[in-house]
């Protein structure tokens, strides 16, 4: 049976322990990807950079070594242009995919991600109010967050009978079909925000839904973000295995199943809101990523996090390349490319074995 159509209550069966030497090769490998993707997108876009040139901007000693206006032309474009648009799109993807994992553990659902559910939505329409109101950009930060939550919070609470408890789990079509009504909720109050947003802002705000990570300065603070849920996640990973076998299982085993949802839901909306804050809507990624690395390498959330983060950055980062490449010296939102390319991958996967 294809991964893809397992339903949720049979996804634990697919849980095995991975040794921890087999999931440190698999990081090693993503992690050289990553480094592979970033220097691509260091040297490559409308001027290329020579490797060379690209390792001595990117050295502490480059001040006092470089010579000529050349040099200090490459340094520019690479420090001050391309090193910051490439750290931020590998920490939104890896905010996305990690969101994404977590929001599939959490409600046992192969398909519960923060763009179908209409996370990413509500941090969105939050944000747009908080810009349009004028407020600064660490209170779009803490909008975007509550949009996030509160958008996990109505699924949730439309889809089940009981927020925190209950068991069987509602992990049936109408926790997607009420992610999809939330959605397109957001989705019609993001177009009302559109039309009475003043006229000089529109182009940006319609540029940044789409996914935009031109001319993103300040990586810092989703860089940041990931790291705190790195943080909050990876320690109660292999409590998150046994939440996947459902509540009643993980309680007789000792798991405080209400914290640790808790902690999952702060997390999955800090990442969702980190990433829409940063970068725009971005779809796909938080769907397509776990489940490759899923069908790739196994459901053991102890390797499928720290992974997921590593392969969603370097999604994004390639998509972001393409973006600036396909049509340059022009460039394409980057969540144009990821949808483009989503899209057929997830159907690739639904499709690829027999029920």
């Amino acid at each position: 049976m294809n991964p893809m159509n397992r339903s949720p209550a049979s996804l634990p069966a697919t849980l095995h322990a991975m040794s921890a030497k087999r999931a440190a090769a698999i990081w090693l490998v993503l992690a050289l990807a990553a480094l592979v993707v970033l220097m691509a997108s260091l040297a490559l876009g409308s001027v290329s950079v020579a490797p060379v040139s690209v390792m001595e901007a990117l050295s502490p000693l480059h001040a006092s070594s470089s010579q000529g206006a050349s040099a200090d032309l490459a340094a520019e474009i690479v420090r001050t242009l391309r090193l910051p648009r490439a750290l931020a799109g590998f920490a939104c993807g890896a905010l996305l995919a990690v969101a994404g994992a977590l929001l599939q553990v959490l409600l046992r659902n192969p398909l519960a991600e923060p763009y179908v559910l209409g996370v990413s939505g509500g941090a969105a329409s939050f944000a747009l109010v908080a810009m349009i109101a004028g407020c600064s950009w660490w209170l779009v930060d803490v909008s975007a967050f509550a949009g996030a939550f509160v958008s996990i919070l109505l699924v949730l609470g439309l889809a089940r009978r009981e927020l925190w408890r209950g068991e069987p789990q509602d992990t049936s079509p109408r926790l997607l079909l009420t992610g999809a009504v939330i959605a397109a909720g957001w989705g019609a109050l993001i177009t009302l925000l559109l039309n009475v947003a003043p006229d000089n802002r529109l182009r940006g705000m319609l540029f940044w839904l789409t996914g935009d990570l031109n001319g993103n300065a300040m990586p810092w603070t989703a860089l940041a973000a990931l790291v705190v849920v790195l943080l909050a996640i990876v320690p109660v990973a292999p409590r998150l295995n046994v939440l996947l076998r459902g509540d009643a299982v993980a309680q007789a085993l000792g798991v405080a199943v209400v914290p640790l949802r808790l902690r999952v839901y702060l997390a999955a909306s800090l990442a969702a809101a980190a990433a829409v804050t940063t970068a725009g809507t971005i779809g796909f990624i938080g769907l397509v990523v776990p489940h490759v690395l899923r069908l790739a390498f196994g459901n053991d959330q102890r390797m499928l996090l720290p992974a997921a983060a590593l392969a969603g950055g370097v999604a994004v980062m390639g998509a972001d390349l393409i973006a600036r490449l396909v049509i340059a010296p022009a460039q394409l939102p980057v969540g144009v490319i990821t949808s483009i390319i989503g899209v057929p991958v997830f159907l690739w996967m639904l499709l690829r074995a027999p029920r």
